[in-house]
């Protein structure tokens, strides 16, 4: 009687699927990021004993020296035959133009150099559409807020941008500068819509000025401005107008707010 196989069971290979970045073939632009950029800017394309330009290779785990030559198909010395045509990299503006014909460059620039994202950076015409939707809907979303904020709070918010000269202007004027304020800063506009002690803050600094409340010359402490009674102490290290606002929140000073109110009418 024939003896059975024994059957062998062969594992397919698992195929590990490439997450690495695709080079693409494309014309490239870089740009100084300084922004007092120089009419020309040379960038350092060969290696010195002062200033050794290298790449960490982690497959070889070894520091490959690097220079630039316009004739040659790599920026790695040790690829580079002996007839090497030296090439400077110069920024003109600000600018750098590399067109997909020139390789080399464009890998000794965008994946090698290590004043990438330092000195200069690569255009990415992508990253800066997220970026410039990012600044519109923040704008857009500030300004739709500030349609329905009203007018006590408005002043409030400004005053934190501009001080006591929200005093002296009218309720168009405080509207249209919220508007502007709007538009121009959108995150601070809107970190200090959604600051429960904006309006806290602009009722003290009114009662102050007004003599209602009275500060302190040392700002350690708030008193009644007509008789001089101590209402409360500043904690150290906080802003008086701040720590006031946090204080009106408490019991003790829920009823002090109401008394404050009336007297500013």
């Amino acid at each position: 009687m024939a003896k059975k196989k024994k059957e062998v069971l062969v594992e397919e290979p698992v195929q590990v699927k490439d997450t690495s970045p695709k080079w693409e073939m494309k014309d490239r632009q870089y740009y100084l990021r300084k922004k007092g950029r120089p009419l020309t800017y040379v960038l350092q394309s060969k290696s010195t004993r002062k200033k050794p330009l290298l790449w960490w290779d982690e497959e070889k785990s070894v520091n490959r020296e690097m220079r630039y030559s316009s004739n040659q198909k790599s920026v790695f010395v040790d690829e580079q035959d002996n007839n090497v045509m030296m090439d400077h990299v110069i920024f003109e503006d600000g600018v750098l133009y590399v067109p997909k014909q020139n390789q080399p460059l464009q890998k000794f620039l965008s994946l090698y150099h290590p004043k990438k994202d330092i000195v200069y950076s690569e255009k990415d015409d992508v990253a800066e559409a997220k970026e410039d939707l990012i600044d519109i809907e923040t704008e857009m979303k500030a300004l739709n807020t500030a349609t329905s904020i009203e007018i006590d709070q408005a002043e409030a918010i400004l005053r934190v941008e501009i001080g006591s000269t929200v005093d002296k202007m009218s309720s168009a004027e405080i509207k249209r500068d919220l508007y502007l304020f709007a538009r121009s800063n959108p995150i601070l506009f809107l970190d200090l819509v959604n600051d429960e002690n904006v309006v806290l803050r602009n009722l003290a600094i009114k009662a102050n000025e007004m003599g209602v409340i009275t500060l302190s010359q040392d700002q350690r402490m708030f008193t009644w401005g007509a008789t001089d009674r101590k209402l409360m102490e500043v904690p150290f290290d906080e802003n008086p107008y701040s720590a006031f606002a946090a204080w009106l929140k408490t019991d003790e000073g829920v009823e002090v707010y109401k008394s404050i109110q009336k007297r500013l009418g």
